[in-house]
């Protein structure tokens, strides 16, 4: 007759105890699973109250109707964005660092200083410096303020690549594009940008008729027909500038903004519709008296090029 062996449970306790107090492979690997649970959570947390706080910025961003308290708003979001990736690093960094002293401790510290050393020079060399160069580049743009969360740019070299930026971290950007496609790029592959100021391009159409109120009518119904919108025309067409250069002959400036992409819906949408008007028409009852001309038309770029210019008349011709 086969007799049960009976184990008491104070022992299978003693078992347990062991296996979660002496170094061994189960409790390393239960370690670090919990110390990545933790950091995750931990961080997921955090990041989620700085994305709170950034998204009542951004709102007041959006709203605000003065532009340099905007810009500000804009870099107080960017710096947010900024927190979020810091506070993740030095989260997964002391999880990392707790879970490290846990798993080795001092009375193996050659043991655990070799293996860390071969650790290192793997990382470095993979990981490590690619990481780096990114947070350099980072760095850098955020130190020379290149540009903020909520800006319009173009990436260069990769002229295919704008849109706004959502996110702008030590690491990486994410841009949006006029598309709806997210844009992913590391820091340091960003060579140069361009800014496009308050996210419009602002443009202007000079319009020569020959009757000012057939003009004015012709040129309001154009523009009542273009479609508008926030990706389309972000500020409707209107008529700014209205002079009398003769008898028979009159001068229209028509202006409006649009994204950055959408500059057709002015050069060659409003423009061929301009055209259209005297199409089939004799030339002695034409409106048109010249083709129209579009062009760019921002105020901050004016005011610094007439700066260029009179700098340059200033000059003498042999200091040219």
């Amino acid at each position: 007759m086969v007799q049960s062996i009976t184990v008491p449970a104070n022992e299978y306790t003693q078992d347990l105890l062991n296996v979660i107090t002496e170094p061994n492979a189960f409790r390393s690997i239960m370690l670090l699973i919990l110390s990545l649970v933790i950091a995750y959570w931990l961080s997921h947390f955090l990041a989620s109250g700085i994305i709170r706080f950034a998204q009542v910025v951004s709102n007041r961003s959006d709203k605000e109707t003065n532009e340099q308290r905007a810009l500000r708003y804009r870099q107080i979001e960017t710096y947010l964005s900024i927190l979020v990736a810091v506070v993740r690093a030095v989260v997964v960094m002391l999880a990392g660092f707790i879970a490290w002293r846990t798993l080795s401790p001092m009375s193996n510290t050659s043991a655990a200083a070799i293996g860390a050393g071969a650790f290192f020079i793997v990382f470095a060399g993979q990981t490590l410096g690619i990481i780096l160069r990114d947070l350099t580049a980072g760095t850098t743009m955020i130190a020379e303020r290149w540009f903020n969360v909520g800006d319009f740019i173009k990436v260069e070299p990769y002229w295919d690549v704008s849109g706004v930026v959502e996110r702008f971290t030590l690491r990486s950007t994410r841009i949006r594009s006029l598309s709806g496609e997210v844009i992913w790029m590391h820091n340091q592959h960003i060579t140069g940008v361009h800014v496009t100021p308050r996210g419009l391009r602002t443009m202007a159409v000079d319009i020569f008729v020959r009757d000012r109120d057939r003009g004015i009518a012709e040129v309001q119904h154009i523009i009542d027909a273009i479609p508008k919108g926030k990706t389309m025309l972000a500020r409707p067409l209107k008529i700014t500038v209205e002079e009398k250069w003769s008898e028979d002959l009159y001068h229209f400036v028509v202006t409006g903004q649009t994204p950055p992409g959408r500059e057709w819906l002015i050069q060659d949408y409003f423009i061929d519709a301009i055209k259209g008007i005297d199409d089939g028409k004799p030339k002695s009852k034409q409106l048109i008296a010249h083709a129209p001309m579009a062009r760019f038309a921002d105020d901050i770029a004016d005011k610094r090029f007439r700066r260029a210019v009179r700098v340059a008349k200033d000059k003498k011709p042999e200091d040219l």
